[in-house]
């Protein structure tokens, strides 16, 4: 059999019933863009203050150090032991926080009104520094990107926001995001709206997933190899991997074995491809290729038809 080139899609992602969209005039987004979107209108469950207030909350940060966190390893804390985090919607270069409102109730920012004044223990100092949040206050920085607490750790030691709706981590001493070396990888379907085709699946990326008329669904068959799956690569489902979805029923995704022995995710019983001639995100150009080739839609079926 001739190589295959597979596309491999890790990411996580909350499952969320919002429809993302493309950006305006079929342009297209950004990965953080797509997950920015796709969130639009639905809560993280972790968002919403306990009184129901939108509110503004934070934590002074007078010192920051390095603790073992078991698998994590090495994680930041704050002078009371609590681990402190990274969001991946904030950005780093320029540094700016992109959690306000009710965010903020239950990710508190480490706020200072002077950074050279938080001691620091097991951190290279220069890598603190602080930005000016919109309420005016100062929110510390590790490596350009702001630091929160989460409401929902009770205790020095607890870790409970890591990876929570797969875009708040731990920091490493080094401003990086922690990883836990046992964690599973994972497979993110989300639903956009994307030009005159509606909502269709796409990966993490914004890139559309396609299915191809001559495979089977009942049962789930993908009869696209050699040649074929280099120019449609194959969303493939590594081994252990757990499904982040937005907008794709649960019920409604699985995998099928392909015949090289990989596994390939299915959504109503389809497999699920990219297109090689799709070179952003919000590229349909694969849609009714040789009227086999179609945009997925949340349940499989054919989109735009």
């Amino acid at each position: 059999m001739k190589w295959v080139r597979a596309i491999t899609m890790t990411a996580a992602g909350l499952a969320l019933g919002a429809v993302a969209a493309c950006g305006a005039q079929g342009d297209a987004v950004s990965g953080a863009a797509v997950q920015n979107q796709a969130q639009a209108g639905a809560a993280d469950p972790y968002d919403a203050p306990a009184n129901g207030q939108n509110q503004q909350a934070g934590v002074e940060a007078k010192k920051l150090g390095a603790a073992a966190a078991g698998p994590l390893g090495q994680i930041v804390v704050d002078g009371e032991g609590r681990s402190v985090y990274r969001f991946d919607n904030d950005t780093a270069k320029p540094p700016k926080s992109n959690c306000v409102g009710d965010c903020v109730t239950a990710w508190p920012p480490l706020l200072t009104t002077d950074p050279a004044a938080v001691t620091v223990e097991g951190i290279d100092k220069t890598l603190i520094g602080s930005v000016d949040r919109e309420d005016g206050t100062k929110q510390v920085t590790i490596a350009g990107w702001p630091a929160y607490r989460f409401a929902q750790d009770t205790k020095a030691g607890d870790v409970k926001g890591q990876g929570v709706g797969g875009k708040w981590f731990a920091f490493t001493p080094a401003g990086k995001k922690a990883a836990n070396a046992n964690a599973a990888p994972s497979v993110s379907l989300i639903v956009m709206k994307v030009g005159k085709l509606g909502p269709i699946v796409t990966d993490k990326d914004g890139m559309t997933l396609y299915r191809f008329d001559k495979d089977t669904a009942n049962p789930s068959k993908s009869n696209c190899d050699g040649d074929c799956a280099v120019k449609w690569p194959p969303a493939i489902v590594p081994d252990g991997a757990t499904f982040n979805l937005q907008g794709v029923d649960q019920a409604k995704v699985g995998t099928v074995t392909r015949s090289d022995g990989t596994k390939q995710v299915t959504v109503g019983g389809w497999p699920l491809y990219r297109f090689s001639g799709d070179t952003k995100s919000c590229d349909i150009n694969g849609q009714g290729l040789g009227g086999v080739w179609f945009a997925s839609t949340a349940t499989g079926a054919r989109a735009g038809r």
